[in-house]
């Protein structure tokens, strides 16, 4: 008698748990109302939905866009060990909407690190993609922070880079703003070593070195990459770049398939900052669109990067080519 009763005090429970969370799930009730139908205290109506989706009885299911992205970014963060990976929809976007999107979500995540009241030393590169990130970061009073540039601020012309991020960053911020005192790519290999000897160089080197944090860009490389079109690099280095296995670039350097650094006569006369592989702090990458898919693998593989914030096509692409 007393295990039939008590079988049928579960049966019983369970028929309460399955009505409770018709009521909630269904029904749309809020679990105060819940309480009051069902005639019992809103705690045990929190017990009766708990309960039943431990026995199976609800099923929950998220349909919806974003879900597959976390997926994916879940992935993405356990096959290459990422403290921080975020990745946007994307499917039947403009390139100008991912951009944004990619904008967004990296600001957030730059502006969880900026929000500290702790003085950091941040560190950022340059490009299209970091200056749409910058652009989406909203104004914020962080006095005690330093921001490093990794990159020349001087163009080709002898113009400040207009892709420069870490002005408009202190400027937004008010944080205290350190250039780096060079071209972004030498005419010569003797006079990269001639500004890279600089006092103020080797000052905003030495500040990179102990950076908290940094944020970058991740290029693809080849014929009308970027770099090619802004004038960086001419036809020549283009294809000799291609020609050596190059498929994508961070900071100027370029790298093969493997995340290997690739030599060509470009490796010589770039003045960037050189981190360190693998990173021992956050080096958080930001990267949009399928035509950076083979260079934002070839950072991965390479352990350049331990943070990314890209878009669904780009990282799908990424899981299929590995």
């Amino acid at each position: 008698m007393k295990i039939g009763s008590s079988s049928k005090k579960q049966e019983e429970k369970l028929d309460l748990a399955a009505r409770a969370a018709w009521l909630y799930y269904v029904a749309g009730n809020t679990q105060h109302e819940l309480a009051r139908k069902l005639k019992i205290s809103r705690p045990a109506a929190q017990r009766l939905v708990a309960v039943a989706l431990e026995r199976g009885i609800v099923k929950v299911q998220v349909h919806h866009k974003v879900t597959c992205c976390l997926e994916v970014a879940t992935i993405l963060r356990q096959r290459y060990g990422l403290a921080v990976c975020e990745v946007v929809p994307s499917n039947e976007d403009s390139t100008d909407q991912v951009l944004r999107k990619i904008a967004v979500a990296g600001a957030q995540i730059m502006e969880s690190y900026l929000s500290e009241p702790q003085p950091r030393i941040v560190a950022l590169s340059s490009g299209r993609t970091m200056k749409a990130v910058i652009d989406e970061l909203p104004a914020i009073v962080r006095t005690q922070h330093r921001l490093v540039s990794l990159v020349g601020a001087i163009a080709h012309d002898g113009s400040s880079n207009r892709y420069d991020v870490a002005l408009r960053t202190a400027e937004k911020t008010s944080s205290k703003y350190f250039l780096l005192p060079s071209p972004f790519i030498a005419d010569s290999a003797e006079e990269r070593k001639q500004w890279c000897r600089h006092r103020l160089y080797r000052v905003v080197e030495m500040l990179a070195g102990q950076a908290d944090v940094a944020f970058v860009g991740i290029g693809e490389m080849g014929v009308g990459c970027p770099m090619h079109r802004d004038g960086f690099i001419n036809d020549a280095v283009a294809h000799e770049l291609v020609e050596a296995g190059a498929v994508g670039e961070m900071l100027g350097w370029a790298f093969n398939r493997s995340g290997e650094p690739v030599h060509t006569s470009i490796h010589e006369r770039v003045t960037s900052i050189h981190l360190r592989r693998p990173p021992k702090k956050p080096v958080i990458a930001f990267a949009a669109g399928l035509s950076k898919a083979e260079a934002v693998l070839g950072a991965l593989r390479g352990h350049w990067i331990n943070g990314l914030v890209t878009d669904e096509t780009c990282a799908q692409k990424i899981l299929q080519s590995d």
